[in-house]
């Protein structure tokens, strides 16, 4: 059996806070905003696995009006999501992510967000595909005024 998700997530850039995207953190001089450490990418990517087990979304998981959760590790967040999604009995079948930004440029890091990613989802870097793509100058994240992420996931079940 399969079972497919998709998630998807926002967060403005502010001056003063790290960019960590996919776990990585990216030379910037903006960060992301959010309750946690805002990683658009990681937020959508568990979001994307609980749409695929039917477990609602990061927001209810970790609520922002919870301060157990002001300024997490979101990999931390997604490894509890990921113990769920191995307790169902299933396992990585592949992801497919976009970023979307006009800066940084994400090319140079990929690589290390792709390898980060599979180590959280006990996956090889085969399974786990990360790409960018700018937004030709239109909408927020054109305006350089925040970052969008997207993801679906395949899972599989052992």
């Amino acid at each position: 059996m399969i079972r497919i998700g998709q998630g998807f997530d926002v967060h403005k850039f502010e001056e003063g806070r790290p960019l960590i995207i996919g776990g990585v953190t990216i030379p910037h001089d903006k960060g992301l905003v959010g309750h946690s450490d805002a990683d658009v990418l990681l937020h959508t990517i568990t979001d994307a696995a609980l749409g695929a087990i039917g477990e609602g979304d990061i927001g209810r998981h970790f609520p922002d009006t919870d301060d157990a959760y002001k300024d997490a590790d979101s990999a931390v967040l997604l490894e509890e999501i990921w113990k769920i999604v191995e307790a169902r009995g299933y396992k990585l079948g592949n992801i497919d992510c976009t970023i979307m930004t006009e800066r940084p440029k994400m090319a140079p890091h990929i690589g290390a967000i792709q390898e980060k990613v599979a180590s959280l989802l006990k996956a090889d870097v085969s399974q786990v595909n990360v790409k960018a793509t700018t937004t030709e100058k239109l909408g927020f994240t054109g305006r350089e005024e925040g970052m969008a992420a997207m993801a679906v996931i395949l899972l599989q079940k052992n």
